[in-house]
């Protein structure tokens, strides 16, 4: 390979010695749903001309993977509904030709997988993460307010036919779904899927009040543990949860808990918008334009650059909090304006 120019030559490390070895990079804001957690129910979209490019989105993408990161994942809003995201998908495998990048990713709501599942897999894509909070239909048009669960059950098994390995990703919500968790792990595992759990986040106007959604994972496992016998396991995917087996399926689940147990201290993860805006932490509102010094040259110095300038500001940890006294989210954009 080739010796990297001077200004990829040493990787990206942030004032508390991490390494930043994976990015998440939210290509759209847009979704099919309207999850209760996540959006309004009437959102306001930004306008086209704000999104970076495909084009845009490569050259961000490959200018990390310059600087060290190992690991990409593509975020929405809903990645898929992003008109012919698969030409970027496809262009990014190249970094995984190369060996450059170890896994390249995404998330997704599955509503549009059965039509993209076999090309993601033919474009390098091996791994993906599935949001589904509930396995009753009637349930999950009340979450979502406007997906159909068939039509995401259908994705799912059109992506492991592909040969897609899956992970469900579970908002726990209080009284909403806390009845149903253990019958989604029983129900991902039988399909050979993990399965994480996930605190709801402090982020964005949601209309309504977080305190009534809240339900903290410490409960939850230590009613997974009552039924099942649970043993803490040293497996990591790159992200943030703490996994454990569970004896009686064989299979994983995974608890992310930014509320009850935050993981700021491994931190090693950063995002972008789909408007080139640079967040060192999902936690904060500190933020880096990257959209403007893309634009300024077709090179790539001025945007390494700034992203190494902005690093140089990443924060030990976040300042979620959900109580009563403070009915405000912590931060007030959205999940999927920074990516989920």
């Amino acid at each position: 390979m080739d010796a990297l120019p001077n200004m990829f030559q040493s990787p990206l490390v942030d004032p508390f010695a991490r390494p930043i070895t994976y990015l998440r990079v939210s290509v759209t804001d847009r979704c099919d749903f309207r999850c209760v957690y996540c959006m309004s129910e009437h959102m306001t979209f930004l306008p086209k001309r704000d999104l970076l490019s495909l084009e845009e989105l490569d050259r961000l993408c490959s200018a990390f993977v310059g600087l060290g990161v190992r690991k990409l994942r593509l975020t929405g809003g809903e990645p898929l509904v992003r008109r012919n995201l698969m030409t970027l998908i496809r262009s990014l495998g190249r970094h995984l030709d190369s060996g450059a990048l170890e896994e390249l990713t995404l998330t997704t709501n599955g509503s549009q997988l059965a039509t993209h599942a076999a090309d993601l897999y033919a474009a390098g894509v091996r791994r993906i993460n599935v949001s589904l909070d509930t396995l009753d239909p009637a349930k999950f048009k009340a979450v979502t307010r406007w997906g159909d669960l068939s039509q995401v059950l259908g994705g799912v098994d059109a992506a492991l036919a592909a040969g897609l390995k899956i992970k469900i990703n579970t908002v726990a919500l209080k009284d909403v779904n806390e009845d149903e968790i253990a019958g989604i792990a029983e129900w991902a595992h039988g399909k050979g899927m993990d399965l994480s759990l996930i605190e709801t986040m402090p982020l964005g106007d949601i209309e309504g009040d977080r305190t009534d959604q809240y339900l903290p994972l410490s409960l939850v496992r230590a009613r997974l543990a009552s039924r099942w016998s649970l043993q803490d396991i040293p497996y990591k995917t790159g992200g943030p949860a703490r996994y454990v087996r569970v004896a009686e399926t064989g299979g994983r689940i995974g608890f992310i808990t930014p509320m009850t147990h935050n993981f700021c201290e491994s931190c090693n993860r950063v995002r972008v918008t789909c408007t080139g805006t640079l967040y060192m932490c999902l936690g904060q509102d500190d933020a880096a334009d990257l959209r403007a010094p893309l634009r300024a040259s077709e090179g790539d110095e001025r945007l390494v650059e700034a992203i190494r300038e902005a690093i140089t500001r990443k924060p030990k940890g976040h300042d979620f909090i959900i109580d009563r006294k403070n009915a405000r989210p912590a931060v007030a954009r959205h999940m999927s304006t920074t990516g989920g």
